[in-house]
């Protein structure tokens, strides 16, 4: 599984807990942590949740590109 290295960083960049992140997610800070650390895989709804609250693209979190701008 991934390393979802970018939402951590995103996080830490809005002084966020991952306790915070939780609460924002509706998830455990337990289960948000696992999503950073890519134990486990990030529902696509969550992910969504995730790219619309930091403001930039799923393809940006997944690595998939380095512009975080999202096309809409």
């Amino acid at each position: 599984m991934p390393c979802y290295r970018r939402i951590r960083d995103l996080r830490e960049d809005k002084d966020l807990s991952q306790a915070k992140m939780g609460e924002i997610l509706s998830c455990s800070q337990r289960v948000y942590s696992n999503y950073e650390r890519g134990d486990i895989d990030i529902p696509t709804q969550t992910l969504c949740k995730i790219a619309d609250f930091h403001k930039v693209s799923v393809d940006y979190l997944l690595g998939r590109t380095d512009n975080p701008k999202m096309n809409r």
